[in-house]
Formats: C-alpha cells, structure tokens, sequence
C-alpha cells in the first residue's frame, strides 16, 4: 500500500516508520524544511529509543521518504495520515484544530483516484465530520473517504506499542475504506492484534475516553499517596493489593508528582471542553484535572518541608527533567512547576537529566544544568528526583553523601528504599510511605 503521512512529529513519525517497516511505501510530508533536511541527514528530531535504527533500514530499503512537497504524495496514495499536532488552545483548553483543518485543505487539492483520508492526530469528536466537509467544499468530486484511527502510543515504548497494540480502532462504516485500512494492518495479524471497527464519532471519542481513564487511576492512587503518609500505610503495597485484582489491573498505580506530556493534560482538558460543548458535565475528570495541577504545585512545599521548612539560599539539585523516562518530552512534566516553586521559594536549582536538557533549558532558563549527575549534586542542600530514569536508581549511596552538603533527598517518584537511604544517613521523604528514622 502507498501511504501519505502529514507531519513528522511523534505520532507521525513513528507511525511512519513503523508502517514502511510492515512493507508499505511511506512518505512523510512536513511544512518544516530544516525537519525534512535533518531526517534526510539521518537526524532523528525526537528521542525515541530504536526509532533512529528504524528510520534508517526503512530510508535504506526504500520504503521511507521525507518531503514537504504534499501533492506527490497524496495523489498517489491509497490512505493519506493526518497526524499534525493539536495541542491546548490558547485561552480556553479546547484542542486547537487549526493544523488538521489546513492540512485538510490541502490535502482536497492534490487527491486523485479513490484515497482513505484518515485522522490519526487526537481530534475532538465531529472533527471528522468537518474534516470531510471541508474536503469535499474544496474537491467536490473527490472519490474519498474520511476514517478515524487513534494512537495509543505511549513515549518511551511507542514502537513496541505500534508493533504489538492492545487494540487498532478504526472508525469508518465504508467497506471500502474497512478493506484498505485492513490490508495496511494484515502485518499485525500474525500478532492477533484486535482489529476493531466502530463509527467515526465513537472512535474520537475512544481515544479522550481512555487517556482521561488513565489520568483518573494515576490521580486516584496520588490521592491515596497522601492518605497514606498521614495514616503510616505504604501506597505501594495498597498499590499491589488494589493492582492484583484483575477487574482493576496494576497499571497506572504509581504514586508521583502528577502526571504530565503531550497527551494526559491536554485530551482531558479538551474533553471537558466537548462535554461542555454538548451541555455534560463530566465532574470526575474535572476534578482529576484540579487534584493534578494542586499536586503538581504542593511538590515543592514538600521538598521545603523536607529541607527545614524554608529554601531561602538552599541550592536543591533535581535529578529528571522529563515528564517520563525514555523521552526527552517537556510538555506539562510536573518538573516545571516544581522547579518553577523551588525558585520562588529563594532557592538556587541545579539539574541533571539523560537527554531532555537541551528542551529544558526552553522551559526552565534560570537553573544551572549538570552533564553528570554526581556534579549536579555536589554541594547541594537537596536532591530532589522527580524523572525515574533507571540511571537514578544506581546512584551510588555513600558517594552520594559524601558529594552533598546536607543529606536530604526527597524521592517523588520511589525509586529508592527508605531502610537503604536510612541506613546510609539520608534525611529520606517518598510518596506515600512511612517516613523511617535515620540510623
């Protein structure tokens, strides 16, 4: 099958990759000529582990091309991808559509011969319904067809994740466009991959549902995390004994600062915006919106509190930049506002993370950033880890200490065990768990 995927950002590009991998011919399209260059060069404009080695055997092979020329492309294609970016519309927190409706009308003009245009960027439900109109008022006689196919990538695992999904949900009733979008996927048949086709509105409405259930379990057990210091139980244990009951599952039962990235934020903004839209309130994933950005903004009290009470001239070094680990995304990572309250609160801050520094410095430009961990936290009154990079978890103890000012380390992801840090002389704060005594 010949595809025409627009825009070359994370879901295009992994997408992109991924199907020229199954045998498809593949043709990226972006607006950004510095992008398309750098991918011509091999350069990668994302972290995203094993996406580089992917890109250059499907480049090598022939299967996959980068352009900004879009007319090629999607006259020739069978399903052209929309998968530009819809992020948080400034002002209101609807998602901002203005990238696929342009890409829509783009796209009307150079389609030739019957093509399945599919929505794979997160859309508000209906967005379909517009993106046709919109075709068909520029080519009124367009032999095409609009589906809605989702991803459910998640960064980090995002190629594993496209390889061997839970799910493929394709929303379209034509039979035509089943079959087309059903020999893109045939690879995956192999893999007993789920293969489910509903209507179009349902299949947007998929994609908000699950992101905003996701981010209610990763709300739900922070809550509990609280709970759990006052009352001296440990959070990852009800974590265990909630997770093990399989009508729950354990996924998204780590306790942290708040959840943060280019999905769980703005798709659960958005889709209180569409229920707003259709006279619903939907009051318990307003609420998880709430509880996480208070969460996210207490993070620093909580290191203060940790410190002495106070942070005036207190050098804290943070260790994780990230929203998570295997990525170098900076969108809404609870690091923000927690940096962004250390340096109210008087403090000097100094960070270190693997590869998400370079975006960093973007969002933070006031803090001093570290190559090496161990020089980020030499001298420092605090160490703070708020990213679990797996580097962290290896830190040697004794070093640790002996680099530090004062051995105060506040653990908002878990990652270490309060008897080691105990053991070792650390003033020790985690989420969720008892606070144990130095020795």
């Amino acid at each position: 099958m010949r595809i025409a995927m627009i825009g070359t950002g994370y879901v295009g590009l992994v997408s992109g990759a991924c199907f020229a991998d199954f045998g498809h011919q593949v043709t990226c399209v972006d607006k950004d000529g510095d992008k398309i260059a750098s991918l011509h060069r091999g350069e990668i404009p994302i972290f995203e582990p094993g996406l580089d080695a992917l890109v250059a055997a499907n480049v090598k092979s022939k299967r996959l091309d980068f352009t900004t020329d879009l007319s090629g492309p999607v006259a020739d294609a069978d399903a052209v991808f929309i998968a530009v970016g819809t992020p948080s519309r400034r002002g209101d927190g609807h998602a901002d559509l203005s990238y696929v409706y342009a890409a829509a009308r783009e796209i009307a003009k150079a389609l030739s011969g019957f093509t399945v245009v599919v929505t794979k960027s997160t859309v508000p439900v209906g967005t379909g319904d517009e993106v046709e109109r919109l075709i068909r008022e520029a080519n009124p006689k367009a032999d095409v067809v609009i589906a809605s196919n989702p991803e459910f990538l998640r960064e980090g695992a995002a190629i594993r994740d496209f390889k061997f999904p839970d799910r493929i949900v394709v929303g379209t009733s034509d039979e035509r466009a089943r079959k087309v979008l059903g020999d893109i996927y045939r690879p995956l048949s192999l893999n007993q991959a789920p293969l489910m086709f509903t209507e179009r509105r349902t299949a947007e409405l998929i994609k908000y549902a699950a992101n905003a259930f996701l981010a209610t379990k990763i709300t739900f057990i922070n809550e509990i995390a609280d709970l759990s210091e006052k009352v001296g139980a440990d959070v990852q244990e009800v974590a265990r004994g909630i997770g093990l009951d399989n009508r729950i599952g354990s996924k998204f039962l780590h306790a942290g600062p708040g959840f943060g990235g280019s999905c769980f934020p703005k798709d659960t903004r958005a889709l209180v915006k569409i229920a707003q839209d259709y006279d619903v309130q939907l009051r318990i994933v307003e609420a998880v919106l709430t509880v996480n950005d208070h969460r996210k903004r207490a993070m620093a009290r909580k290191v203060a509190n940790a410190a002495g009470g106070t942070l005036r001239g207190k050098t804290v070094a943070v260790l994780g930049l990230t929203f998570k680990p295997d990525t170098d995304d900076m969108r809404e990572a609870p690091s923000i506002p927690l940096v962004t309250g250390l340096l109210d609160m008087g403090a000097k801050v100094r960070a270190h993370d693997p590869v998400g520094m370079e975006q960093a410095r973007k969002e933070l430009p006031d803090i001093d950033y570290f190559d090496d961990p161990y020089a980020c936290l030499k001298g420092a009154d605090a160490m703070v880890v708020a990213t679990e990079w797996v580097q962290y978890r290896t830190l040697d103890l004794a070093r640790l200490k002996q680099e530090m000012a004062h051995p105060v380390v506040v653990d908002l992801r878990n990652i270490y065990r309060p008897e080691d840090m105990a053991a070792h002389g650390f003033t020790y704060e985690s989420v969720g768990r008892p606070h144990l005594p130095r020795t």
